[in-house]
């Protein structure tokens, strides 16, 4: 939908690391190291280690880890400058390798000499950061039951027509789509997240990144970053991070192709270790054919899966993502002619003004063959300001209920539109939680978010 205002804010992130080696290793998200020995002998072996960058781009890298028995030694090395000090090895990369792209790996090794025993490293840490799984080196909240949505539920995939956590149990998740990050990037502060997290509720936040309209093609590496930083923070408060790939205008996801090639690539060779990522590949395509929709998912979805096999992917569908509703044609179209690609969902968006009884007919229908995703409605009309529809919201968010579909509300920010949760100004200051800074928007959402999660378990 058309959406309003202008203001850049970019904010950098910190690094986030991962390690996978052999068995003593532990797996995080950020960076992958995987720990070979290519040859044994009697005090002697040789070791590979291949380090990939899954976090922002290095220009220069340190990597460490622990040998664990007191006999173990670094003899010589190549492709790194090794040293050792008691039971702590050193690797630092040289003039040729020490630049490491996002999802770019090296190889390194060395030769090694033992004398009672040869276990595996442990303790693998990059540039200082122990690989844990958080971009400061402590375990993050949300791994394992620590009663977040993520802790509760772990990493998500498609089974049948319904989203399903790790037990392949059906859940519904719901939350909050934040308004564009080039103009609102203010309203996502520790303060707003931790409001949407604790007091919301929440159990998911989708990062709107528009492509156009003053957003990712005008500086790729600094919304890249802003969304990685997004991702650690919902991570961190143990919530989903939707990451939204906003196209609007043009309606044509195609004509962005080569940008979300280059943006789903880098996002998802750093945030593939992570439970809490699903990826939103083209936000609401309008004027186009769903052939040329579901061509362009079929580009899209291998580059996501050749970094992150396992996440699930949402695909956005014809009329504004609609299911083609808008556009005069439904269902039949996608079910004719499904896009290729396994733990994928279908996009449908509505806002509750403009959108009603067909409109729901329709998500009914569909709902029994194809695997659906709100993820963006408004309370409002599809311009996203305009008065409160509480009759039709409330219609719509019974149904979602009924169907367990999962949404996301537009829109988490201070917005002068009569859609936005907060009243204007709000985010110049740090109250997120009471009911004075809410919208008739915000107070209605916030009712229904703010109820008992319903995740079974067994």
């Amino acid at each position: 939908m058309r959406r309003l205002m202008a203001l850049l804010a970019a904010l950098a992130t910190a690094l986030g690391l991962v390690a996978l080696a052999g068995p003593a290793a532990t797996a995080a998200a950020g960076c992958r190291v995987e720990y070979t020995v290519a040859g044994q002998w009697p005090g002697g072996f040789q070791a590979g280690v291949r380090i990939t960058n899954l976090g922002d781009p290095l220009n220069g890298w340190t990597l460490t880890f622990t040998l664990p028995d007191a006999g173990q030694k670094v003899v010589q090395g190549w492709n790194a400058t090794w040293s050792q000090s008691g039971s702590t090895v050193t690797a630092v990369g040289t003039e040729g390798n020490r630049s490491l792209a996002t999802g770019a790996s090296v190889d390194a090794g060395f030769i090694g000499a033992f004398t009672d025993a040869n276990p595996a490293p442990t303790g693998f840490a990059l540039n200082g950061v122990a690989c844990t799984g958080s971009a400061d080196g402590t375990t993050p909240p949300g791994t394992g039951d620590d009663g977040t949505p993520v802790g509760i539920n772990g990493r998500l995939h498609v089974c049948g027509v319904h989203l399903c956590n790790q037990y392949d149990r059906p859940i519904q998740l719901r939350g909050m789509s934040t308004h564009g990050l080039q103009w609102f990037s203010q309203c996502y502060n520790d303060a707003s997240l931790d409001a949407l997290a604790r007091d919301w509720k929440a159990d998911l936040l989708r990062i709107a990144m528009y492509v156009q309209e003053d957003g990712y093609e005008t500086d790729p590496e600094g919304f890249t970053r802003r969304v990685n930083s997004l991702v650690d923070e919902a991570e961190a408060r143990g919530l989903y991070a939707l990451i939204d790939f906003h196209t609007l205008t043009p309606g044509d996801p195609n004509y962005n192709l080569e940008h979300a090639k280059t943006f789903f690539a880098s996002v998802a060779a750093r945030n593939a270790a992570k439970d809490n990522v699903i990826y939103e590949i083209a936000n609401e395509p309008n004027g186009v054919s769903w052939a040329a929709i579901k061509q362009y998912a079929e580009q899209v979805i291998p580059v996501i899966r050749a970094a992150d096999p396992d996440a699930v992917v949402i695909v956005g569908t014809r009329g504004w993502s609609s299911l083609g509703v808008s556009d005069g044609s439904d269902e039949s179209e996608i079910l004719a002619d499904p896009v290729n690609a396994d733990n994928i969902m279908y996009a449908f968006h509505f806002y509750a003004a403009s959108h009603k009884d067909n409109y729901r007919t329709t998500v009914s229908r569909a709902a029994s063959q194809l695997p659906l995703f709100v993820s963006e409605f408004g309370t409002v009309t599809a311009t996203g300001d305009g008065e409160v529809d509480r009759e039709s919201t409330t219609a719509w968010l019974n149904l979602l209920d009924q169907l367990k579909i999962s949404y996301a509300d537009w829109n988490y920010s201070d917005a002068p539109e009569g859609a936005a949760a907060f009243k204007p100004d709000t985010c110049s200051g740090s109250d997120y939680s009471s009911d004075n800074v809410l919208t008739e928007s915000g107070a209605l959402i916030k009712s229904r978010i703010s109820t008992p999660d319903d995740f079974p378990t067994s």
